[in-house]
This record gives C-alpha cells, structure tokens and sequence, in this order.
C-alpha cells in the first residue's frame, strides 16, 4: 500500500521562495556583465534547472510504502526502510525543521523505531488516519499517541 506526502500551502510557498532565491543568486552575474555570452547562460540555466529539478524531484516523490517487512520511506534519493518489528511509537508532531523528516508539510507524524540513527523519522501522509490504521495492524506493539 502506498501513501503520498500531503504538500500544504506553507511548504509550497517556502519552496517557491528557495527557487526564486536561487534564481537570483543564479543569474545575478548576468546583469553586472554587459556583453552577455551564450555559453555563460546556457551554464547558468543548467545549473539553475539541476538545482531546481534536484528540489522538486526531492519534494514532489515524496512517498510511504507498506511492504512485506517494512515501511519504505522515499523522497528524492533519500530512502529509509523501517523494519515494523522496530517501530516503537508514532506520535503526532509540528516540529518540522528538526531532526530527520521526509515530509512536505507542517503536520505530520513522527515514527519513533530502534534502528534509527536519529530515533525517528517524520512524515506527513495525506491520509493520516488511514496511515496510522494500516501501521496498528503491521506494528500491534507500537503505542500511539492522539
């Protein structure tokens, strides 16, 4: 079963925000040069559409899968996967800018488990409740949170 990543409206706007920072910081050496060379803005642009596509692509396939033995967590190239035997709590959190997150919103859940370099894991499904009801029946150890 697989479960997308809920993108709020904040976590849209930062990320237009980052790419027009980046745009800018980009092609700013274009308009201090007053012959503009081709070559300079092709790498300009390659570079500005690299970076970009890295971020989109980090953000926009952002996903939770239930396999047989674990929980695959993947954004991007980043990927954890999440044995359920240790999993150990799942609680609510707003917490986003600390620790190790896979998510694209403001709120989401926290996967505490023993494996984990950092102690958990956050993520923000679209269906949340749908997500904790499908983790209860592969982890009926872990304890959960309202």
């Amino acid at each position: 079963m697989i479960y997308r990543s809920k993108v709020d409206r904040f976590y849209k706007r930062f990320l237009m925000i980052i790419i027009l920072i980046l745009a800018l910081a980009t092609f700013w050496p274009l308009f201090l040069e007053v012959g503009n060379i081709l070559e300079v803005i092709v790498v300009l642009g390659c570079i500005f559409g690299a970076i970009t596509a890295f971020l989109l692509w980090c953000t926009l396939s952002i996903k939770y899968v239930f396999r047989q033995e674990d929980l695959l967590v993947s954004g991007g190239p980043f990927r954890s996967r999440i044995p359920y035997q240790s999993i150990t709590k799942a609680a609510p959190t707003t917490a986003i800018y600390t620790g190790y997150r896979v998510m694209s919103a403001r709120e989401g859940l926290e996967i505490f488990y023993t494996t984990a370099a950092f102690g958990s894991v956050k993520i923000s499904p679209e269906e949340p409740e749908r997500f904790i009801d499908e983790l209860k029946k592969r982890c009926p150890h872990m304890q959960v949170e309202a």
